[in-house]
């Protein structure tokens, strides 16, 4: 699995270890699926937060729900995740690449310093029969719209001729 960080820091101390008195705090963690995000050849991204933690270092990782109940780790081929680094917070996207039709849950886990935090997905549902039909509606409609302006076009030139037509 690819994996890419980016830190929006303005220092290396603000997103690394911090020397602290204060308790360790365990992260707030919300997974949200952006299955209408579809991109190419048909990924679908997940977002996982994690916010209001102390200290603000983290480690994601995410796993897939198996037909029997178990849990199975990611193939790399099978997607690619990116990690956004800013102040309280820290998102992991991860982008799961899926062919024809499949429905999967998948977790997300956060590791911290206060004991790691599990946040579950829906089934995330992939159809691709159903954007194929949707694409040719979508089409469909397109076309019509450019015979209907075209038409009207061509009515207007010819009102307009005839117009001229007359007042000669």
């Amino acid at each position: 699995m690819l994996l890419l960080t980016v830190s929006m820091c303005v220092c290396a101390a603000c997103c690394c270890c911090q020397t602290s008195d204060e308790q360790p705090v365990k992260p707030v963690v919300s997974v949200y699926p952006a299955v209408f995000a579809m991109g190419p050849e048909g990924s679908v991204s997940l977002l996982c937060l994690a916010s209001d933690m102390f200290p603000r270092l983290v480690r994601f990782s995410w796993k897939r729900q198996k037909e029997d109940g178990g849990l199975e780790e990611l193939l790399p081929a099978e997607g690619e995740q990116l990690e956004i680094r800013e102040s309280g917070r820290t998102a992991s996207i991860l982008m799961i690449h899926q062919k024809g039709h499949s429905t999967e849950k998948y977790r997300c886990y956060v590791k911290h310093e206060g004991g790691t935090v599990e946040a579950h997905t829906q089934q995330v549902s992939f159809q691709y029969e159903d954007r194929v039909k949707l694409f040719c509606l979508l089409y469909t409609v397109l076309i019509v719209k450019s015979l209907v302006y075209c038409c009207g076009l061509s009515l207007m030139m010819v009102m307009v001729n005839n117009n001229s037509a007359h007042h000669h």
